[in-house]
């Protein structure tokens, strides 16, 4: 099952996230992957064992190093980035601190924005000081003092573009070009573009990173994370998995894998409904400020329209009146989730301190310039026309309660975990 068959190079990417991976097929002519739930495989001859053990020979030992499952998704992602290899995690941050703890050091130094999901921010500024590793967090939309940063010196620059949940746009060539110079490694999670949108790979990066809970799965109900790159620096990233334990489970890698493929039809209606509802805020006297790169008076749009093939199905706005208003809005809404995921099938609100950043504190997050009047909306498949009626008649709702003067709902109506 540890499919190494590619597919044709022109081959369009609705095929590419149905066939990635499993051209060769699957064991007893199955025509879906099957779950493999063994923990341990055996063999008679103690030599082929030992072989296999050393990756001398195919083959699978033990399922924390490699699962046939697991195999099949790996493969089906080094077909979507167009990567030598990939490793799959059990969560996105599982992959994201596996990626960063793989590859520094104590008395390294790491350079990064200061945009990027509050778990990632949290390990910039909470876990990787601990190991002695220099971290410099860097204005996301000052791409020259960046520059500045990276020529100093680092071991290795890290990238989320879109941002998580400010949807800023960086440039990922020039950037990566730059890291060059001195010598880095260069990372960049490419979990809100999705490989159909971006392959940062192209663009000079050297390991992309997805939290394929999110728009990878698509459907809500699975964990998991998946680092792509060349093969000598994923047998690095493996190393660390195999011997830290995050390894993906079987069942969850099957639930991704059948999520995968709907992909590129469910990212086409997503980014659609994205666009109206977007532009449509732009025109709401309640909202302060709309983010989305698909907006052309975006500060990113013309970054966006150069490296991405898409602008991606989440949009996020900041709210006059801040949090008061927020917890205003979300319960009118009848099409949404008030959650702390994204990228699932149903549309889902949620505002920051909820979802992308409620590790951090209120101080925290006014330090990294996250509103607690911001909102982050993940669009779901839904029509696009009842998606925009829902929000219309939410902020309809609004408006009428603040003219009756009616007292503010309780914020436990507007629950959210880590996302």
């Amino acid at each position: 099952m540890n499919n190494k068959t590619k597919l044709d190079q022109g081959a369009g990417s609705g095929t590419r996230v149905v066939w990635g991976g499993e051209q060769g097929g699957h064991p007893y002519n199955a025509t879906q992957t099957p779950i493999v739930l063994s923990a341990a495989y055996g063999y008679q001859d103690i030599d082929a064992w030992y072989d296999v053990a050393l990756g001398k020979a195919p083959g699978f030992i033990y399922s924390r190093m490699s699962n046939p499952t697991v195999c099949v998704l790996e493969d089906k992602l080094c077909e979507l980035e167009a990567a030598e290899a990939a490793v799959a995690f059990s969560s996105g941050m599982a992959a994201i601190s596996g990626v960063l703890h793989s590859f520094l050091r104590q008395g390294q130094r790491v350079v990064s924005t200061r945009d990027s999901y509050g778990g990632t921010n949290k390990i910039f500024e909470e876990f990787l000081p601990r190991m002695g590793v220099e971290v410099t967090l860097v204005d996301t939309l000052d791409t020259q003092a960046i520059e500045r940063e990276v020529a100093r010196g680092c071991a290795l620059l890290y990238l989320e573009t879109p941002t998580n949940p400010t949807l800023k746009v960086l440039d990922i060539q020039r950037l990566a070009a730059a890291a060059k110079r001195v010598g880095a490694l260069v990372v960049a999670d490419n979990t809100f573009a999705t490989p159909l949108n971006q392959n940062p790979l192209a663009l000079g990066v050297d390991v992309v990173v997805h939290s394929a809970t999110k728009f990878l799965s698509g459907h809500g109900d699975v964990l998991g994370g998946v680092v792509c790159g060349a093969e000598l620096l994923m047998a690095q990233v493996r190393h660390y998995r195999e011997i830290n334990g995050a390894a993906l489970d079987p069942f969850s890698a099957y639930l991704i894998i059948r999520g995968i493929k709907t992909l590129a039809l469910r990212v086409r209606q997503q980014q659609a409904s994205a666009q109206v509802l977007a532009e449509y805020l732009c025109s709401e006297a309640l909202v302060e400020s709309v983010n989305y790169p698909g907006l052309a008076q975006h500060p990113g749009h013309a970054i966006a329209c150069a490296q991405m093939r898409g602008f991606g199905a989440i949009v996020s706005f900041v709210l006059k009146g801040g949090m008061e208003t927020v917890v205003r809005l979300l319960p009118h809404l009848k099409y949404a989730h008030r959650a702390g995921n994204l990228g699932a099938v149903e549309t889902i609100y949620g505002p920051a301190r909820t979802t992308s950043h409620v590790e951090n504190t209120l101080e925290e997050r006014q330090a990294l310039g996250i509103s607690e009047g911001l909102v982050r909306i993940s669009v779901g498949i839904e029509d696009t026309d009842d998606l925009l009626a829902d929000l219309r008649n939410a902020f309809a709702a609004v408006r009428r309660e603040q003219g009756q003067g009616k007292p503010v709902q309780p914020q436990a109506q507007c629950p959210g975990v880590e996302a």
